[in-house]
């Protein structure tokens, strides 16, 4: 068994802007795992809420855990085994991909196929930041003329207020008019429950999908006074974390976002649909700062969840890896042994 580690800055092609911040480049940790001559691929995306907000922190766990010893354990004991000690979910992650990756190559099937899910078809949305109106007016034909996209993505929850919000999306209004995609929002928690009553029905009166984390982390026990009598499916993103967290608010939401960044892995995700499942709920699977490695990985579960937000490698400059590509609207990886996806030679060689 051989693990290498590959730090790799990502540039995005337009920084992503939501209500806790702008991001216009991030560095990810890339993890090549090799035994028996197969190679497993994975990827961590540091993060300040996840845990470890540098590569050097996500390495450093992960090598950590990794000298433990990791060879002829069940990825599900070292998933739980990471969780006991307390390893960086968006760390782990890059080791559980990994493992997955590997896992898939070895019995010779697409991943999507190991896990037992059908082959994706659900498109994916792609994510316009919070900008003022004039950037949204030139960035909307950017990001739409001459692609298959089938639908946008709408941060909202603007520290300028509602006003700012309201502005920003009837532009995306006015300039999405002469193509033909669906409109999903996304608060990412900047709003209060007022703001969140009065935007929701403002925009299901525009015909908006669905509302994402209307409301901050910790704030779960409001979502009741919004689900109640509400215009628009609620889905809950940075409040769900691990499928444990799903019991404490599934009585008030319509779906849960998952991302393999916050849960740790494929491992966790699957816990996640399952859950999910139980509670009626629908699913979302989203991505954070990601190349095309975590990005396949994600998208070999798309075939059992409802509602796909994979987009971040698209919005890269370059995407270092390759492996997951748009496909009629649809993020897909190869139909090869495994996620289907690697990092390119020059980023590691």
């Amino acid at each position: 068994m051989k693990i290498s580690f590959h730090k790799v800055e990502l540039k995005k092609r337009f920084p992503l802007a939501i209500s806790r911040g702008v991001r216009s480049h991030s560095e990810n940790i890339f993890i090549r795992y090799e035994n028996e001559g197969i190679v497993g691929w994975g990827e961590a995306a540091p993060g300040d809420t996840e845990g470890a907000s540098t590569p050097e922190a996500v390495q450093s766990a992960l090598e950590q855990f990794i000298s433990s010893g990791i060879d002829k354990v069940s990825i599900r004991d070292l998933y739980n085994r990471a969780r006991e000690e307390k390893v960086p979910p968006c760390a782990y992650v890059g080791l559980d991909i990994a493992l997955w990756d590997w896992k898939a190559k070895k019995a010779g099937l697409p991943l999507y196929q190991l896990l037992g899910f059908s082959k994706p078809s659900i498109p994916t949305s792609v994510t316009i930041g919070i900008n003022p109106p004039e950037v949204v007016k030139e960035r909307v034909p950017l990001l739409l003329e001459g692609t298959t996209v089938k639908s946008l993505k709408i941060k909202l929850g603007s520290p300028e207020g509602i006003e700012a919000d309201k502005m920003m999306f009837e532009q995306v209004v006015e300039s999405t008019k002469n193509y033909d995609v669906k409109l999903r929002v996304d608060a990412n928690g900047g709003w209060d429950v007022s703001a969140a009553k009065h935007m929701m029905q403002w925009l299901a009166d525009r015909k908006v999908d669905y509302i994402e984390q209307p409301l901050k982390e910790g704030e779960e026990g409001a979502l009741k006074e919004l689900y109640a009598n509400r215009p628009l499916p609620i889905y809950v993103d940075e409040s769900c974390r691990f499928s444990q967290n799903i019991p404490d608010f599934a009585a008030h939401v319509d779906g849960v976002n998952m991302k393999l960044m916050k849960c740790g892995g494929i491992t966790e995700a699957l816990g996640i649909i399952a859950t999910a499942r139980a509670f009626g709920l629908k699913t979302m699977i989203g991505c954070m700062s990601e190349s095309s490695i975590a990005i396949a990985a994600a998208a070999a579960l798309t075939g059992g969840i409802d509602h796909i937000d994979l987009d971040s490698h698209y919005n890269l400059a370059p995407d270092p890896a390759v492996g997951a590509p748009m496909i009629e609207g649809v993020t897909l990886p190869a139909d090869i042994p495994g996620h289907g996806a690697e990092l390119k030679k020059d980023f590691y060689a």
